[in-house]
């Protein structure tokens, strides 16, 4: 009975000791993985967010504002990380939303206006360009296509010493506003009466000249296209083809000499000689 009661006891303290060395082994698996899991947690930071879809011209406000975790390395430029840097408190004004704002979408400087500001054209204009207004009609402004956000080729048709000529004198020309409209998000075609282009000085006075002295004709470039437009010139020669000139036929003087017989006088043709 001793002898079975004695190992019974070292059966126990077998089975014992291997439930602790395997209760260790499983918590040292586990201290192991939660090591990993804080070393793989990604640091954050508080950006601000819109609670709603927000379209140019909405007023924004505190109340359309949340603060979410964004992970501290993939912060966009141009965020906010308190309610103070979007509302400071020594200014009541509101800001106005410039771009069309998804629900949940990070609030940008440049995607409102600044504080007490309201959304206008002179607000979006990037530091050194200004705005030009072009006149187009339904041929020249692609048919009504053009939406603000759009890039497009500028030509110019007029008189040259060759003769008329169609020029690109400007190419990737972004629009900021069509018709005095600036809303980037309109989807529904318009025939335009003017478009807006933001250039520098150097290009005003060129398309105010172009504009003065000619017509001009707008071409639509691709969203994707990053291509350079290179020089671009169209005679009407090139489109007609090289005109025929007429040969110039030169008409040989006739030398004569005069007969007098009375009162009648006579011409004579006779050969020219060098001298005439």
């Amino acid at each position: 009975m001793r002898l079975i009661f004695g190992l019974l006891l070292l059966a126990g303290l077998g089975l014992a000791g291997f439930a602790v060395n395997t209760a260790k082994d499983r918590f040292n698996q586990y201290q192991n993985a939660l090591v990993r899991t804080q070393q793989a947690v990604v640091p954050v930071r508080d950006v601000f967010v819109v609670k709603r879809q927000m379209s140019y011209g909405d007023v924004l406000g505190p109340n359309d504002v949340r603060a979410v975790s964004w992970p501290a390395d993939a912060i966009p430029d141009g965020t906010f990380n308190s309610l103070d840097a979007i509302f400071p408190p020594d200014n009541d004004g509101q800001r106005t939303v410039l771009r069309v704002m998804e629900r949940d979408e990070a609030i940008l400087l440049t995607k409102v206006t600044k504080p007490g500001q309201e959304a206008g054209l002179a607000t979006s204009l990037t530091p050194g360009m200004r705005a030009f207004t072009l006149q187009v009609d339904v041929n020249s402004g692609v048919s009504g296509f053009l939406r603000p956000g759009d890039r497009v080729d500028v030509y110019w048709t007029g008189g040259s010493s060759e003769g008329s000529v169609t020029r690109l004198i400007h190419a990737n020309l972004p629009l900021i506003a069509i018709d005095q409209k600036t809303d980037s998000e309109r989807s529904g075609p318009t025939v335009a009466r003017n478009i807006t282009v933001e250039v520098t000085p150097e290009v005003v006075a060129k398309l105010a000249q172009a504009q003065a002295t000619g017509r001009l004709a707008l071409a639509l470039v691709g969203v994707r296209d990053e291509t350079e437009s290179p020089t671009v010139e169209a005679t009407l020669d090139q489109i007609l083809g090289p005109r025929e000139v007429a040969p110039i036929i030169q008409r040989q003087e006739a030398c004569t000499i005069r007969t007098r017989k009375g009162a009648d006088v006579d011409l004579i043709q006779i050969p020219c000689t060098e001298n005439g």
